[in-house]
């Protein structure tokens, strides 16, 4: 049987402390504290909603983050 593979770690950051930066700033930002996947969306875009371990979504009105959540 297979081992059953271990999720990678979740940087210890809170994704309000995005809210109010340029997307492309926030990102660079996410990466470097360790968010694997950085993921920055249209207010209204139709997604999917499985949480993933790394993830860190951004919703981005006029250029600059108005929400942001793990997963």
């Amino acid at each position: 049987m297979a081992p059953t593979p271990t999720p990678s770690a979740e940087p210890d950051d809170s994704p309000d402390t995005y809210v109010g930066l340029e997307a492309g700033r926030a990102e660079r930002l996410a990466r470097e504290r360790g968010w694997a996947t950085v993921r920055a969306l249209q207010p209204g875009a139709i997604i999917t909603m499985e949480y993933r371990v790394g993830r860190l979504n951004f919703e981005v009105k006029g250029g600059r983050v108005a929400r942001a959540w793990k997963g």
